[in-house]
């Protein structure tokens, strides 16, 4: 016989050994607190489920906006949803940055980050609206270039000992080209000046093309750019190189020599970049970003079409990502410190 209560609800115990209250048992009561968070994982929309945009730091047709449309081209046929890629060139990343921190950290924007955003801007300038470390999530690097020693195709310099003497004779005298204070060429160049000892003189340019004609009719002595951004100015021979800043030698061009072989210091140049997405992206969208991304980048044509722009495919892990910043940081930090690099 079922007791009430004034102030409580009837209960009884049923045939089945159910407690009852009202009409539902406690095994209902169970089922029903299970099926509520179910439902609401169910109602989750699966990622992607919209348009995904990758905003790049590069002009339109330049290698690295190239290599994120192949990538973007390959997501949007696996997730069945549009990835755009939307460029913002200008001030080495920063304005692009500035158009990814004002959206949402939900997955659907990400950012083509390289060497200058990640290692170079935080050691340059005095304020940076960005923290690398703080406030992008690293995903995968997709790509590395190998820089190459270039010179005029009437240079005074045949080989590279030759350029490396003159520097050590006539401090500062010697000249190089670049696209501005810590353009990735300029950083690479340092680098390999500091390791060799000696002092050169910076030449900065706003775009490539006077760069290139300056080098090319020797009014500056030499620049440092990848194989196949330079590919139409070799075969004309308004360039010509002179050795290649990698441990091995180049598999298209082997008959260039590496620094190390050439009589200067082993150091490498490898301006590279990755997909990195914001601060705060939930961690399951991060896991499922990183591995759709390296899948992508790791299909016949992605694969393909990237290497025909003579980069080199570097897919990684979140912390191998972190690595490669970290190792940055230390190899061009002591270029700022000595006034190599100016602070900003």
């Amino acid at each position: 016989m079922p007791c009430c209560w004034p102030a409580a609800r009837c209960w009884a115990v049923s045939g089945a050994g159910d407690l009852v209250t009202g009409t539902l048992t406690r095994r209902t009561l169970v089922g029903a607190s299970l099926a509520a968070p179910l439902a609401r994982l169910a109602a989750q929309p699966r990622f992607p489920s919209r348009t995904v945009r990758i905003v790049v730091p590069y002009a339109v047709g330049v290698g690295p906006d190239v290599v994120a449309r192949s990538v973007a081209e390959n997501l949007s046929r696996h997730w069945r949803q549009p990835v755009i890629v939307d460029n913002k060139p200008g001030a080495s990343g920063i304005v692009a940055f500035g158009e990814v921190r004002r959206t949402p950290a939900d997955g659907y924007t990400l950012y083509l980050a390289d060497t200058a955003t990640m290692a170079v801007n935080p050691l340059i300038h005095a304020t940076l609206p960005y923290d690398p470390a703080r406030d992008l999530v690293p995903l995968t690097l997709l790509f590395r270039a190998t820089f190459v020693i270039l010179v005029g195709g009437r240079s005074r310099f045949q080989t590279l000992a030759q350029l490396l003497d003159a520097a050590r004779r006539e401090p500062g005298r010697v000249s190089y080209a670049s696209l501005g204070n810590g353009h990735a060429s300029q950083v690479a160049i340092e680098s390999m000046a500091r390791a060799a000892g000696v002092q050169l003189l910076h030449v900065p340019f706003k775009d490539a093309g006077a760069l290139f004609t300056a080098v090319a009719s020797a009014d500056v002595d030499f620049t440092a750019f990848s194989m196949n951004t330079v590919a139409g100015l070799l075969a004309g021979g308004k360039l010509r190189p002179l050795a290649v800043a990698a441990r091995a030698r180049l598999k298209d061009h082997p008959e260039l020599p590496t620094l190390a072989e050439a009589a200067g210091p082993a150091v490498e140049m490898h301006p590279w970049a990755g997909l990195v997405a914001p601060a705060g992206t939930p961690p399951t969208v991060l896991a499922q970003l990183q591995r759709d991304i390296v899948a992508s980048i790791d299909s016949n044509e992605v694969r393909a079409r990237i290497e025909a722009l003579g980069f080199e495919l570097t897919p990684s892990t979140a912390q191998e990502f972190r690595d490669r910043v970290q190792a940055d940081l230390a190899l061009y930090a002591p270029l700022v410190r000595e006034g190599r690099v100016s602070r900003l």
